[in-house]
């Protein structure tokens, strides 16, 4: 039997959903707290990167003091991340200089919050082959840039993560409509699962006198069933596990070494590989 074009096998996220949708928003600013609201109010997850050694500089678009800061993400179910200790052009200063504002930033919001803090957003989307190279050794899972894809892909390399669009993006309209209303089964031949990856920085909001648009889209998309909300972390470390699988040569059997189960299509059927487990697919 010529079964070409059903043998691929296919990110599912948790749950087995086709769809994923997380938020990345900079600098920690007294807008940050509506958008933290809206996000509570549909059941969605976020990430705000933060600088540490910015505090209460209303001059620079309203930012939170260190304790409105804290008690804004505190308990939160949003991932606190990071943007470097001064908000600097990391690689526009001396390599040590730029291991420091992220350990700096890194040590300081691990000992506030009380969690381990392993995301990086680029200020100013500055960053270097060096600096990415160094990453994983300064215990950075995940790096995000502000180049968009305008499309709902993975990330071939998490420490150069392109987002889907910035909100302000002329394209942000048709990729949420689509992304709401449309699946990756309507992809010819790609029907990996779809990540829609939305960044920016709340005071934008407020410039440009639209929550609305956020708000619409926070109450349409947290009225889906099949969207995963995650946070970026949360995404990276899933993808990962996905990618570790361990395929038998004839693509039957599935092996999952990570400590998360983890879905994947295959033949039209969704599967859940357990954690640490082995399973067999149901051939035809």
């Amino acid at each position: 039997m010529f079964r070409q074009m059903f043998e691929e096998k296919y990110i599912r996220f948790p749950g087995g959903k086709k769809k994923a949708l997380t938020f990345s928003y900079d600098d920690g600013v007294k807008a940050d707290k509506k958008l933290v609201e809206i996000l509570n109010a549909n059941g969605l997850k976020g990430t705000f990167n933060l600088n540490s050694r910015l505090f209460d500089c209303e001059c620079w678009h309203g930012r939170m003091d260190e304790e409105e800061t804290y008690r804004t993400f505190s308990g939160q179910p949003h991932e606190v991340a990071l943007h470097g200790a001064r908000h600097v052009f990391l690689n526009k200063v001396p390599l040590p200089e730029a291991v420091n504002e992220i350990l700096q930033n890194k040590v300081y919001l691990e000992g506030k919050f009380g969690r381990i803090v392993s995301g990086l957003a680029y200020a100013y989307n500055g960053y270097s082959k060096e600096i990415v190279s160094l990453l994983p050794a300064l215990g950075v899972e995940y790096a995000r840039t502000t180049e968009d894809t305008d499309d709902f892909s993975l990330p071939a390399d998490f420490y150069l993560w392109r987002p889907t669009c910035h909100h302000r993006s002329a394209a942000f309209g048709g990729l949420a409509d689509k992304f709401l209303n449309g699946s990756p089964e309507e992809e010819f031949k790609h029907r990996e699962g779809w990540l829609f990856y939305i960044w920016g920085h709340s005071y934008e909001f407020d410039d440009d006198g639209n929550w609305e648009t956020i708000e619409n889209f926070a109450r349409a998309a947290g009225a889906k069933k099949d969207i995963w909300f995650a946070t970026n972390s949360e995404i990276c470390r899933y993808v990962r596990a996905y990618r570790a699988l361990a395929f038998s040569a004839d693509g039957e059997r599935v092996y999952n070494p990570s400590a998360l189960p983890v879905w994947l299509e295959l033949r039209g059927k969704v599967y859940m590989a357990p954690a640490g487990g082995e399973i067999a697919f149901l051939g035809e």
